[in-house]
């Protein structure tokens, strides 16, 4: 039997049946289509959403990037186990896609884009927005996305969507291989109507493998953990991806071995866990960070190893150090020159704690972090402590005035400026998925699009997205979409009139904060010290939200309680002093490589130099 429907209405109705399995857990994999239409698919893809729109639901979005962060959003809040669709006109809404593809690929978080193409039979050559290449006719814009993508196909006649669809599918699924996946679709023959095999749509539900240890890889690291006098775990996105939380817990509680974690691995462990010592890397904790400078065996659990979390090679000075690598790719199951150990992660730890049988680390050693540990929560509730509340809040302030308020349900959304630092250092998760970070791509404009994302799919839980003004300016635009939907998304917006973080980082490679503030400036570049005439709570409540202002501590308390409550699009809008005139968080407590010019003539960058090359001839490549 077969069924005649165009391409785009047989993809939509495919799509509405795909399914996901883990442990038992069933879940549609493609929970809704994004879309901003125009030419090359409102007629095409906008048309079938519209005859099944009682099969798949709709959301509209402002921006194309923009709908990207929603359904990456969407998908790492669901374990990976459910997404969303993307669909562009051609051109310029096409492009706009590729920021959003990478955040995703890089962060191994499933999104599945449909982006408009030029016409596959060529009537009229060229059309509106096509870009011609005169060397390869078969080129179009929609190109850039490949190297962003995990998989990669352009649908020229209808029956290449049967294999293109299954393999889509495939790769949003593997847990190793998932990222952007891109099915180009020429706009004509997005229209075109074919006979469809019935069997095309009936319910398929793929299953996210969880593999086991290699017999051989579990005996190698077992003895490693045996052997070590000073381990250290460090806990990484796979851990939330694998949900191997409880796993662990479990595996630090029996071994007694502290962990710390990167960005995308924090909240592994709850705060207050005993073996928990907070973030690793340059934007870690002083006790993670001297742990991991005198660690004999680091096991890595799911992590890619950043530059953020090895300092740049400078972290681990230990020069016995070894590292065990627990993850389900080996592509970073090999890095540091580490034994692998490939599998997911949940299974391994199980195995491992199982073959441990009971081996613990020294109780001098736990001591020692303990303690530690006792004594950054001490400088951090420095940083949160505000004894004038009357006054103009710093930025810890603020996280500490949030940190007072919410709680296991609450969810953080972040991913670029000063607040990534700060919240790595600082912050307490007190829960698996409180803390939403994401620094693999530290993508300014990510926050509020995810934040929707991430109330779709816990519309039960508060979110909030964290953003400084640098990151709102990129993309306040999906407010819009929070308010036309009614997404009761809560938005922090902390004005410090200018890129903090960069400044920061200007100021220490002798860049002296050229060119990173919102401020008026004379000639030479320089800022004169004047504030811009920028009001951003004006323009946020201009864009349907509701706007709470606070300008001292004890506003800002009240602000927050009364945005936690409110059931429709909610920000609190603060100006914070800056380090400038207050003392700031923690600094940074390990290196990070930037570049500095070899020559020049203005003595801070001379100074910012001699600096560098210190640290540069601390880096150790593990081998």
């Amino acid at each position: 039997m077969t069924i005649r429907l165009t391409v785009a209405q047989a993809l939509v109705r495919f799509l509405a049946v795909q399914f996901t399995e883990r442990d038992g857990e069933r879940r549609r994999l493609i929970g809704a289509t994004w879309g901003i239409f125009g030419h090359g698919n409102v007629a095409g893809l906008g048309q079938a959403l519209l005859e099944h729109r009682d099969e798949m639901p709709y959301h509209q979005g402002r921006n194309e990037q923009a709908m990207v962060h929603a359904a990456v959003g969407y998908a790492r809040q669901s374990n990976r186990l459910a997404t969303h669709a993307v669909t562009t006109s051609i051109g310029p809404g096409a492009t706009n896609l590729v920021t959003g593809a990478a955040l995703a690929t890089v962060n191994h978080l499933p999104v599945l884009l449909l982006p408009g193409d030029v016409f596959a039979t060529r009537p009229a050559d060229p059309v509106l927005q096509q870009l011609e290449v005169p060397h390869a006719a078969d080129v179009s814009v929609n190109d850039t996305l490949r190297p962003v993508s995990k998989f990669f196909d352009r649908i020229n006649r209808p029956e290449q969507l049967i294999p293109a669809a299954l393999a889509a599918m495939r790769v949003l699924t593997d847990p190793v291989e998932t990222g952007a996946v891109t099915l180009a679709l020429p706009q004509d023959v997005q229209a075109e109507a074919y006979d469809w095999p019935e069997e095309f749509f009936a319910e398929r539900v793929w299953t996210v493998r969880r593999p086991g240890a290699d017999p051989g890889e579990l005996a190698a690291a077992v003895q490693a953990v045996r052997n070590a006098r000073r381990p250290l775990v460090i806990a990484g996105g796979g851990v939330h991806h694998s949900r191997a939380e409880a796993a662990l817990a479990e595996f630090a509680e029996a071994t007694r071995i502290p962990v710390a974690a990167t960005q995308a691995g924090k909240g592994s462990l709850r705060w207050d866990h005993p073996q928990d010592v907070g973030g690793v890397g340059h934007t870690g904790t002083a006790t993670a960070d001297e742990l991991a400078r005198t660690a004999d065996l680091v096991i890595g659990v799911g992590t890619r190893y950043t530059d953020f979390t090895t300092a740049s090679g400078t972290l681990f000075e230990n020069p016995d150090v070894r590292f065990l690598n627990l993850n389900i790719a080996a592509y970073d199951g090999h890095k540091l020159a580490g034994l692998p150990l490939i599998a997911d992660a949940r299974s391994a730890l199980t195995e491992l704690i199982k073959a441990l049988d009971g081996h613990r680390t020294a109780d001098s050693y736990v001591t020692e972090y303990t303690e530690d540990k006792e004594r950054w929560e001490q400088r951090v509730d420095a940083c949160y402590e505000a004894d004038e509340p009357d006054i103009r809040p710093t930025q810890p302030q603020v996280l500490g005035a949030l940190d007072a308020l919410v709680d296991e349900t609450d969810v953080l959304i972040n991913a670029a400026g000063s607040l990534p630092g700060d919240l790595h250092r600082m912050w307490r998760p007190r829960s698996r998925d409180q803390y939403h970070l994401e620094y693999g791509y530290s993508c300014m404009g990510y926050e509020i699009p995810a934040a929707i994302g991430v109330k779709l799919a816990a519309p039960e839980r508060n979110v909030w997205a964290l953003v400084g003004d640098g990151t709102y300016l990129m993309m306040p635009t999906e407010i819009v979409t929070a308010v036309q939907e009614g997404i009761a998304i809560k938005v922090l917006l902390v004005q410090n009139h200018g890129y903090a973080s960069i400044g920061g980082l200007s100021e220490s490679v002798g860049g002296e904060r050229f060119g990173t503030a919102y401020r008026f400036t004379s000639d030479d570049g320089t800022f004169t010290g004047a504030p811009l005439p920028v009001d951003l709570a004006a323009n946020a409540a201009s864009l349907g939200m509701r706007v709470l202002r606070a300008k001292t501590v004890r506003d800002l308390r009240a602000a927050l309680a009364e945005a936690r409550a409110a059931d429709t699009p909610t920000c609190v809008y603060v100006e914070t002093e800056t380090a400038d005139t207050v003392s700031g968080p923690p600094p940074a407590q390990a290196w990070w490589d930037v570049p500095v010019a070899e020559t020049a003539t203005r003595s801070s960058a001379v100074k910012a130099r001699e600096l560098y090359e210190r640290h540069v001839s601390t880096r150790r490549r593990h081998l």
